[in-house]
């Protein structure tokens, strides 16, 4: 079944939060990769309560061990007040966050601070079914984790508006597959190039299906990294476009548009335009889904940065 309008719409109202390749600033494309890393993160905060049934772990394994968590509930400080917490959410209810803008700016010591408005949507809390819409501000902090993923330090959550709506729109799917997208975004853009975690969020079966040729083992997928993908010392991509289908049994297709830009080591800049089509699986115990195949047609290729 096809996503619903409302989240496509969401979708769009979320790319126009993010310019276009040609106007990033040279800051923007090298600090794209940190900048993915922190969305997958924060779309991986609303995993749990959209499907509790993949675990509580998952959770806590995007907070830091002193994390302080703020919102209408009251404050909870440090990840075991947080799991108490949300262990006494009931579980007949249904939760949806859609996502309609975030903005990452850069601190010291590579902290991280997010701006988020969401349209929060409950099923349960209401009688008789009703379905409660609210519209939530998300001010997030995050600090640099062991790898590309930082750690969510401190969550403040404030409610901007309360009514109640004729129906309730699940944002699972988008939320976890966004994730999974700006995962692999940022695993690609950082330029330590380390292939490694990239491992977890491919299928046993994966193809991936690059202008440069196919690739359907790790052992080709590391040579792309380190021969194609490496030849801009920074890069990044700016998702647009974004829809997912839903074809049973937690297999997804995605489609999207990814403007690209680059920076070669002489310090040439580089946009292009591609556009993705991909097959997803998912296990919800697990912190992401997974690729399965990835077709890509190009739409502007390469060229330098104002031609």
């Amino acid at each position: 079944m096809r996503a619903s309008s409302i989240l496509l719409s969401i979708a769009l109202l979320f790319n126009l939060a993010y310019p276009a390749a040609a106007q990033l600033t040279e800051a923007q494309i090298r600090n794209g990769f940190k900048d993915h890393a922190a969305m997958a993160q924060y779309y991986r905060w609303y995993q749990y309560y959209e499907r509790p049934d993949g675990g509580v772990a998952n959770a806590l394994d995007i907070l830091s061990k002193d994390v302080t968590i703020t919102s209408g509930l009251g404050t909870a400080n440090g990840q075991e007040e947080y799991k108490e917490r949300v262990a006494k959410l009931p579980a007949t209810w249904k939760n949806a966050h859609h996502v309609q803008s975030a903005e990452i700016t850069h601190g010291e010591d590579g902290k991280l601070t997010l701006a988020a408005k969401i349209i929060y949507q409950n099923q349960g809390m209401l009688p008789d079914g009703a379905v409660r819409q609210a519209d939530l501000s998300y001010t997030v902090e995050m600090v640099p984790g062991e790898d590309v993923l930082p750690l969510l330090s401190n969550v403040l959550i404030e409610q901007d508006s309360d009514t109640t709506v004729k129906s309730f729109q699940d944002a699972y799917a988008e939320n976890r597959l966004r994730s999974l997208v700006h995962y692999w975004l940022a695993l690609i853009e950082d330029p330590s190039r380390n292939p490694e975690p990239v491992q977890e969020i491919l299928a046993d079966d994966f193809s991936l299906n690059f202008s440069s040729g196919a690739i359907t083992d790790f052992d080709g997928f590391k040579a792309w990294l380190a021969g194609p993908a490496s030849q801009v010392a920074a890069s990044t991509h700016v998702i647009s476009n974004f829809a997912v289908e839903d074809l049973g049994a937690e297999d997804y297709a995605i489609t999207m548009d990814f403007d690209w830009a680059g920076i070669t080591p002489d310090g040439v800049e580089l946009i292009a335009k591609t556009r993705h089509t991909w097959r997803a699986t998912n296990d919800v115990e697990e912190r992401f889904a997974r690729i399965k195949s990835v077709d890509v047609e190009v739409l502007e290729p390469f060229r330098p940065r104002g031609n």
